[in-house]
């Protein structure tokens, strides 16, 4: 997968939309200790710049080099190129002991992991008993019915061209092995259980397809001699939306997963949003 995603660093460094801080003001408010968190599959630093705002420290991870070089600096920011699967010895060495790590996130990349070995390595890195692992993807980003349908069409078209594992987001998390306890209110967040919410972005048209050409899918299928994104395609979504240059709202579905590897009373959090 790192392949696709070094061919692919400056559209989705481009093209992705951003969290809003409120999120990681809201997962601080789970861990009691702020000093070191670990970004897993940071990408171009989206995530691991805003949890910065709110931990001493973060060790953001990528198996991308052509990516990280994209990301934004911060002074408590550490950003390292990793193999998809680190030793554990290599873990410590990169991010800290056993037990010395508040939060570890993952956003858009939990789901081509080793899921097995990254799980046991978080159990053995978060600080007991209060650590938290977070991950979180998104799908489905929503223009309006025209728009929406001719985006239906095409995700079709992908389907042959996806990494098998990517099926865990289609799914939107509820069939993602998650072997934490829950520490939302109401149980939510546990294993089959997703937090369910609504992130927004403001794009033209061109943002939009931005967005589709960085998909993994997409360089997949170009590679194989099939452009999905063709001009027959390109002039649908162009007609479906009307004034090209207009700015629209781009409404995703992001699903959220959050636990502990320990039984504890979390603090409250407010689930707005």
């Amino acid at each position: 997968m790192a392949g696709l995603f070094d061919k692919q660093a400056k559209a989705y460094s481009d093209a992705r939309p951003s969290y809003p801080a409120s999120w990681f003001s809201e997962l601080a408010s789970l861990t009691p200790n702020h000093c070191l968190a670990w970004d897993v599959g940071a990408g171009n630093g989206q995530a691991s710049v805003a949890i910065a705002e709110h931990y001493e420290r973060v060790i953001a991870t990528d198996v991308s080099k052509q990516q990280l070089e994209l990301a934004q600096k911060h002074p408590r920011v550490t950003y390292a190129v990793t193999p998809p699967v680190l030793t554990d010895e290599a873990l410590v060495s990169l991010v800290g002991a056993e037990g010395s790590v508040d939060l570890v996130t993952v956003a858009m990349a939990v789901h081509c992991f080793d899921l097995r070995v990254f799980y046991s390595q978080v159990k053995h890195l978060l600080r007991k008993p209060w650590g938290v692992l977070a991950v979180w993807g998104y799908r489905n980003p929503s223009v309006s019915p025209a728009v929406d349908e001719v985006y239906r069409k095409f995700m079709e078209s992908t389907m042959g061209y996806w990494n098998p594992k990517t099926g865990y987001l289609f799914e939107g998390y509820r069939t993602l092995p998650f072997p934490f306890l829950s520490v939302l209110p109401g149980g939510s967040g546990c294993e089959g259980r997703p937090v369910v919410r609504q992130m927004d972005r403001h794009v033209s048209l061109e943002g939009y397809l931005g967005l589709l050409k960085s998909w993994s899918a997409v360089v997949t299928a170009r590679e194989k001699g099939v452009e999905l994104l063709s001009d027959d395609v390109l002039g649908a979504f162009k007609e479906a939306c009307g004034d090209e240059h207009a700015i629209r709202t781009c409404t995703y579905e992001v699903y959220l997963l959050a636990g502990t590897p320990s039984l504890w009373t979390p603090p409250s959090w407010s689930c707005s949003g």
